[in-house]
């Protein structure tokens, strides 16, 4: 009906492979605009003064809109405003990569070209923002960080939705797999006598046995494959940031229900009694509820966060000056105790889950044998090959939990730095979660992971040597009472 309203018909590339990621991304981009200019424009109809006009409150979601993707913005006078509200960089990560998983379903295939061309799509709303933002208003942007801040954001999170992983990230998740869980050298070795092989000694000691008490589990020729092992060192760090992470929500919601009666003279000396005035600043208090539980996760930590140069925030020390005022912040401690030491159970834990996920997958059985055919089948003078046989060694585990642990500080150290920022000059330059977060991560999950799980992987083990001893007891005792 259309093409007959206009007298021809559509082209025939609309919504093709082709235009398609180009105008998904753009929709994109003007639904986040939408989402965030909603709120502020009904804050703006609410309260705003004689001279303001439709034009600034434009502007001033625009401002936010390149704010919430880390953009970096000035007021007044070329004051920098650096601090990201991360709920708003979530809600632009959740729409690239739904409109990303679209576009590349519709396509039939996750195309290589689909983030490329949306990404496309998403800059060519964000530069007109870009420089509508840039002469005027009380936020004005810079054009130049702000795109490559935007560009930041949108490739990986299109990356994500379509799955289309670039080509050197699986040549390195390989290689990164094949250091961890080598499967070239041959087992046993060739100057090994046969009598004293692994299988031989294992059926000569205990023949229901089905493991080695000698542990020939860390063969080198009894790991598992390079993926598999890179998948399991991204679910163990996984896990330990999940847990960082609620630990610092657990903070945040304990403080919170504790400290709640501090926040009060914040309120009353920021809005007084006006309405519209309270909702703008607990809308402002939502945006950043992510920057807090990224600081409190901080907190846990050890190194804590900073409230200004020279003033930072850890458990059982207090090295404070005066600072904003703004609720969340007035939610500081005020004072330093030995309790506070108590939150450092938080990264343990973290290290915990890191270890026990590793853990399990050591131990569970391998699904493929390098040189053998089928299970229970092996070559000439290379032992029993068995199907129950761990997927990685003791030190392939140790050396699992160390990746794993140098991927959760790197995690922890982008979260730092994207939930910290500047709100000012000079000493409001500094706020945020320390910057030795990321190491200190790393190491708490290191500390407990690297020995824990070989240790946890050798329990495991054990437990399933005893209950097969016990099946095989069980098994031989009642053929004796049939042959009786």
């Amino acid at each position: 009906m259309t093409h007959h309203l206009m007298g021809r018909p559509l082209p025939r590339g609309y919504g093709s492979l082709a235009s398609g990621p180009v105008l998904a991304g753009a929709a994109a981009a003007l639904l986040g605009l939408a989402a965030v200019g909603a709120p502020v424009l009904v804050l703006w109809v609410l309260t705003a003064a004689p001279q303001d006009s439709a034009a600034d409150a434009a502007r001033l979601v625009g401002a936010l809109w390149l704010l919430g993707h880390g953009g970096p913005l000035t007021r007044g006078g070329g004051i920098p405003l650096a601090l990201t509200p991360l709920l708003l960089t979530l809600l632009a990560v959740l729409l690239l990569r739904r409109t990303a998983a679209r576009v590349a379903a519709r396509a039939g295939t996750p195309a290589r070209s689909v983030p490329a061309a949306l990404c496309a799509g998403y800059l060519a709303v964000a530069l007109p923002v870009a420089l509508a933002c840039a002469g005027a208003g009380a936020l004005r942007a810079r054009p130049l960080p702000d795109l490559l801040a935007v560009l930041a954001v949108a490739y990986p999170s299109a990356l994500l939705g379509a799955r289309s992983a670039p080509a050197w990230w699986s040549a390195l998740r390989t290689r990164a797999g094949s250091w961890i869980a080598p499967r070239s050298r041959a087992w046993p070795p060739r100057w090994l006598p046969a009598g004293l092989a692994p299988s031989a000694l294992s059926a000569s000691l205990d023949p229901l046995d089905p493991l080695d008490p000698l542990d020939p589990l860390d063969r080198p020729g009894r790991s598992a494959p390079p993926g598999a092992a890179a998948a399991a060192i991204c679910r163990a760090a996984a896990a330990a940031l999940l847990t960082l992470l609620a630990g610092g929500a657990l903070l945040l919601g304990a403080v919170l229900a504790l400290r709640t009666g501090s926040t009060a003279p914040t309120l009353r000396a920021l809005v007084g009694g006006s309405v519209p005035g309270a909702l703008g600043l607990l809308l402002c208090c939502l945006l950043l509820v992510p920057n807090a539980v990224l600081w409190s996760a901080g907190y846990a930590l050890g190194p804590g966060f900073l409230l200004g140069a020279g003033a930072v925030v850890t458990p059982g020390r207090l090295t404070a000056g005066p600072s904003l005022d703004f609720p969340l912040l007035a939610l500081a401690p005020t004072t330093a105790s030995g309790w506070q030491r108590l939150v450092l159970a938080v990264p343990l834990l973290a290290g915990l889950a890191a270890a026990g996920l590793l853990a399990r997958f050591a131990a569970a059985p391998a699904d493929e044998r390098p040189g053998a055919g089928a299970v229970g089948t092996a070559p000439a003078g290379a032992g029993e090959p068995r199907a129950d046989r761990p997927r990685l060694r003791t030190v392939g585990t140790a050396l699992a939990a160390g990746a794993s642990a140098l991927l959760v500080g790197a995690a922890v150290a982008v979260g730092a730095r994207l939930a910290g920022g500047a709100v000012g000059a000079g000493r409001m330059a500094e706020l945020g979660p320390s910057a030795l977060c990321g190491p200190v991560a790393a190491a708490w999950v290191a500390a407990v992971a690297v020995p824990g799980a070989p240790a946890l992987r050798w329990w495991l083990l054990r437990r399933t040597r005893a209950s097969r001893g016990d099946t095989g007891a069980a098994a031989g005792s009642g053929l004796d009472g049939a042959g009786g």
